[in-house]
């Protein structure tokens, strides 16, 4: 129970990744404060579950581009549970695939806004409530590799997330460790929507482990990277891709 008395915020904690990490943390006795944007019955059936395993959670709806929700979610989390020792911020997604010829400025400023600006005001909302403890980002290797067709708006702003966890790590060291994930293909409800199944069966044949990744891949990385064993590790963007792109 390495976690045992502290406190967790996961952003869009409703599926896939952002469940899983709630789900770990919560498995190693964290408390668990669960935003989502629309994702209702996946955070209810997650706090649920957290319950029923004798741990404490709850879920907020919150647009966390908007630095109200954020701050929201926060209030609620130190009111809730006294604390934030750890935050997750896994929210984002692709929205939709378009060229460079294709986007209009509001698309791009939203795609900017659901992976960036929310990791941003998230940082910015957690900080005056936390002594200690770690931020874990969640990029891309989009952002290593400047993603597939049409996400050139999704790639960019994953590399700010893969910059700004530099930068993070560097003005809030040494009490704070911040670090990131560069997940590659991940069997998550992103790939049923955006990816073709034939790509993801070429990823998974060309893929020296042979599989797509698994949301618990990446919540057990999260939590190594959130407790003490990595406690030498800050400013670090982890490749976890199946050996797919070796950085």
């Amino acid at each position: 129970m390495r976690f045992k008395g502290k406190t967790a915020i996961v952003t869009g904690g409703g599926r896939d990744i952002g469940r899983a990490c709630a789900m770990k943390l919560a498995g190693e006795g964290a408390n668990v404060a669960i935003n989502y944007f629309s994702s209702s019955s996946g955070a209810d059936e997650t706090v649920r579950a957290i319950e029923a395993q004798g741990g404490k959670a709850f879920a907020m709806q919150g647009d966390l581009n908007l630095p109200g929700d954020a701050e929201a979610l926060v209030k609620k989390t130190v009111e809730a549970f006294g604390r934030v020792d750890i935050l997750v911020n896994n929210a984002g997604g692709l929205i939709a695939r378009k060229t460079i010829a294709e986007m209009s400025l509001d698309h791009w400023r939203a795609v900017m806004d659901l992976n960036l600006t929310s990791t941003f005001l998230m940082v910015k909302a957690c900080l005056p409530h936390m002594d200690s403890g770690a931020i874990v980002n969640i990029a891309s290797q989009a952002g290593r590799d400047g993603g597939g067709p049409g996400a050139v708006a999704y790639a960019t702003s994953k590399g700010a997330v893969i910059t700004m966890t530099r930068g993070l790590a560097k003005e809030l060291g040494p009490k704070i460790r911040v670090n990131a994930l560069c997940p590659g293909m991940i069997d998550t409800e992103f790939h049923n929507v955006h990816t073709a199944p034939e790509a993801r069966r070429n990823v998974e044949a060309a893929s020296p482990v042979k599989r797509q990744g698994t949301p618990e891949d990446i919540a057990h990385l999260v939590a190594f990277l959130a407790g003490e064993e990595a406690g030498f590790m800050t400013g670090v963007n982890v490749d976890i891709n199946g050996g797919m792109l070796f950085s």
